[in-house]
């Protein structure tokens, strides 16, 4: 009895961390990576600029 509960908790312990290694696989695998020239780009203005100069 006891080893039935045994393998069925590492059962289900070795079940959980290869859910957690696919999510983490997955998150690596589909995040987002902006280019650097577009997020540099999106920070500069648009407009007229006033530089004060003392």
């Amino acid at each position: 009895m006891k080893t039935n509960l045994a393998a069925s908790v590492l059962s289900a312990l070795l079940y959980a961390q290869g859910l957690l290694g696919f999510a983490a696989l997955a998150t690596v695998l589909l995040k987002e990576r902006t280019p650097v020239e577009m997020t540099v780009s999106a920070n500069l203005p648009t407009g007229p600029s006033v530089v004060v100069v003392r």
